[in-house]
């Protein structure tokens, strides 16, 4: 099974000069825990709720008047439409993140989620071997 099969396609995204509030609207309204960060269609970086929790909350410096280029994760591990599921579950364990942004021809295409992966049963091997190398990072550090 490839990632264009599993995606989400519809994906929305921040500029990197929104405000790191403007990302956390965006990730309410759609129920997510990241948005990747673009410049036109291009992925620039991607902002999860962690890093505004870390980087802006936690540092008291308020989300409000802080741009999502100060907290953002810069150069994100991407995928493809065309590569196998397993390989996006093996790259996303080894890289450590739950989310992965596709891109075609540099252009955002999509997404692909760790819960994407484990709801079809014939990949959900690949989805429990990629959490627990997740989770290793998780308890170690």
């Amino acid at each position: 099974m490839k990632v264009k099969d599993i995606m989400t396609k519809d994906v929305a995204c921040v500029g990197s000069e929104d405000s790191v509030e403007q990302a956390a609207q965006l990730m309410k309204q759609y129920h997510v825990g990241s948005v990747p960060v673009c410049r036109q269609k291009q992925v620039v970086g991607i902002v999860t709720d962690r890093d505004i929790t870390l980087r802006a909350t936690a540092d008291k410096q308020g989300s409000q008047n802080r741009k999502v280029s100060e907290v953002m994760s810069s150069n994100p591990v991407l995928g493809n439409p065309e590569m196998d599921v397993h390989e996006a579950a093996k790259m996303m364990s080894q890289h450590q993140i739950r989310r992965l942004p596709v891109v075609e021809h540099n252009n955002l295409v999509g997404i692909v989620a760790l819960g994407d992966i484990s709801v079809d049963p014939s990949l959900q091997n690949s989805a429990t071997q990629a959490l627990n190398g997740i989770s290793q990072q998780d308890i170690q550090g």
